[in-house]
């Protein structure tokens, strides 16, 4: 597996992350045990998780998924060949919420305790907190990294200029800085990030792991009408926002250079992503073996120019 640097962290992480928000959700504990096992009997050793997974199911408090991983580290002894990835700034309930020195400080334990870990290898903002300086938000990280809490931190759901100005705080302040940015990015959803922020983290040296990138399962091709809307849990509003002209023919695009390819349309979405230059690891979810075999063999897909500029003519917006 050819590893790939995030941003300036010196971590070293494979081409794909296995998206835990499915751990404790639509995967139940056992077969989170026996996915994380086979992901790492694939050669990849990236996971990301958030404190918040998964709070949104009735019953559930948040910490379910980072509790879920938390025991396979104890069980399985395998701390050490993973590179963990987790959240924090989502609303926990209680006001447990935002990017303040003294949240950050609480909130970074309670995941440390439900990960059953001494330290967190990517320690990410779930969220700007525009109601905190920017200056007491970094501060608090690097109190973090100095403590050996963290190694390196991340932002998530940043704009441009805000991540620009986090990035400018902690080269003023000296200051530990964010090395990666996780965005929304995927064949359909391309502007926001295309725009600005992938031209802001490639001047600026930042990692993207970019989140959502099979667009919650629509780019596998499961849901071509609306009949499909009962495939999953979420696919009443895959289908609502992706089910269009454009979605179909993005599709259409992907079917085309999966036949080429001898590949499976969402390896060749995953493909697409890798092959950009400002993305460092796509994250995707799976919820069985098959599954996540096919994620694994996208990793080392390669797709030509005229494959690249075929997607990149169909799922052109506007």
């Amino acid at each position: 597996m050819q590893l790939r640097e995030l941003g300036r962290s010196g971590l070293q992480v494979s081409p794909l992350a296995f998206g835990g928000n499915v751990f404790g959700w639509t995967v139940d504990e056992a077969q989170s045990f026996r996915l994380l096992d086979a992901w790492l009997d694939a050669g990849f050793n990236f996971v990301d998780t958030a404190d918040v997974y998964s709070r949104w199911v009735p019953g559930h408090v948040g910490g379910e998924s980072e509790t879920i991983i938390g025991k396979w580290l104890r069980q399985s002894g395998k701390r050490n060949r993973i590179v963990l990835a987790t959240k924090v700034g989502k609303p926990m309930g209680d006001g447990k919420v935002g990017l303040s020195a003294a949240y950050i400080r609480e909130a970074v334990d309670a995941s440390l305790m439900r990960l059953k870990t001494d330290h967190i290898d990517l320690y990410q903002s779930h969220d700007d907190d525009a109601g905190t300086p920017l200056e007491e938000t970094m501060e608090a990280f690097a109190g973090l990294i100095k403590a050996g809490k963290v190694r390196a931190i991340g932002a998530s759901n940043y704009s441009a200029p805000r991540l620009a100005e986090a990035l400018d705080v902690s080269e003023r302040l000296g200051l530990p800085r964010y090395e990666s940015l996780q965005p929304l990015y995927n064949l359909y959803d391309r502007a926001v990030f295309e725009d600005a922020l992938a031209p802001l983290c490639l001047e600026r040296g930042v990692g993207v792991i970019n989140f959502y990138a099979l667009a919650a399962g629509f780019l596998t091709g499961k849901y071509r009408s609306e009949a499909d809307a009962g495939k999953s849990a979420r696919g009443a509003n895959t289908t609502k926002k992706y089910l269009n002209a454009r979605g179909l023919r993005i599709l259409a695009a992907l079917d085309a250079v999966a036949a080429t390819h001898g590949a499976t349309p969402a390896q060749v979405a995953i493909a697409w992503q890798i092959a950009q230059p400002a993305v460092t690891a796509p994250i995707a979810s799976a919820t069985s073996t098959a599954q996540l075999d096919e994620l694994t063999k996208a990793a080392t897909l390669k797709l030509d120019d005229a494959s690249i500029a075929a997607l990149d003519a169909a799922s052109r917006e506007g």
